[in-house]
């Protein structure tokens, strides 16, 4: 295992400037108009991380498809976009992505609208309150693993074949949470732990087709993380702006190079680039690794 390995697994250690909010390298400016003719379908798109990116994309100049649960949070996105950003395309789809056959609806209708899918931003998720697993709600605890890797599946399976075809992007956002262990977090960590292990199989499966990322987004203070209380909201220090930026940064083509990868919102994406870009590349780094003993390697 190398040193850039074991830097991943607590998630958030590359030896890179650690970043909260906007910086050169993820500059809105920097990215004015580069992706029009693109089409983004975002899920938990009404609100929080979600909405930010949204209207991140629509300022770059892409066509956003909004999915979501309610619709009265859907319009108000949509409406801000419009106000905001005159001329962007926006449509949505009230979507729960646990429920497979919404899920399918949604992105026929965003390919009706729009006629093609070039990025895909799987945000939905759900945390359960901190409990250890003697003390977690069955149906609860359950339900966390129905919205972090059932939805982000069904996400994934309806629009893999429309990434196909345009040799597209897909972002998974997971957690920093994915890389170590909270005790009473064991639903919402291991469901993230998963998803990285999805954009793996993504890679597998579709390598020179789609590009995948598993993406921190930074301690970001939303209703989700302000119902797991204040234990969790001590780490959410994080602007809003440098999940989404960084999302838009992601899907430009110089970080192909991640693709199958955990990446977090917090590394200067700049340095991770002129520095480590090769010793990642080189050890197959910032993926899911078993690690053994020296000892035991097979000669």
């Amino acid at each position: 295992m190398s040193d850039i390995d074991i830097f991943a697994s607590n998630g958030q250690d590359l030896p890179v400037t650690e970043r909260h909010d906007i910086y050169a390298g993820i500059q809105p400016s920097k990215f004015h108009g580069s992706l029009a003719g693109k089409v983004v379908f975002v899920t938990g798109a009404s609100r929080g991380i979600g909405a930010a990116t949204a209207r991140a994309f629509a300022q770059s100049g892409a066509s956003v498809f909004l999915a979501a649960r309610k619709i009265a949070t859907l319009e108000d996105v949509k409406n801000g976009i419009d106000k905001d950003f005159p001329g962007a395309k926006v449509a949505y789809y009230p979507t729960d992505v646990v429920k497979a056959e919404e899920v399918k609806a949604a992105v026929e209708e965003c390919i009706k609208a729009f006629g093609k899918i070039d990025i895909v931003i799987s945000n939905s998720g759900a945390a359960e309150n901190i409990r250890t697993l003697a003390q977690a709600e069955p149906d609860n605890w359950w339900w966390t693993w129905e919205v972090n890797v059932r939805g982000n599946f069904n996400v994934t399976h309806y629009t893999l074949p429309h990434l196909v075809k345009t040799h597209g992007y897909l972002i998974y956002v997971t957690s920093v949470g994915a890389q170590y262990i909270m005790p009473g977090l064991s639903a919402y960590q291991s469901t993230k732990h998963v998803l990285n292990r999805l954009a793996e199989f993504v890679l597998a499966e579709h390598d020179g087709d789609v590009k995948v990322f598993s993406f921190h987004p930074g301690g970001v203070k939303t209703e989700m993380s302000e119902a797991a209380g204040p234990e969790i909201l001590k780490y959410c220090i994080d602007d809003v702006q440098l999940p989404a930026w960084t999302m838009v940064r992601l899907v430009q083509g110089e970080e192909d190079y991640l693709s199958g990868r955990f990446v977090s919102a917090n590394w200067d994406l700049d340095e991770v680039l002129s520095q480590w870009k090769e010793p990642i590349v080189r050890d197959d780094a910032l993926k899911n690794k078993l690690t053994v003993p020296k000892e035991l390697h097979r000669k």
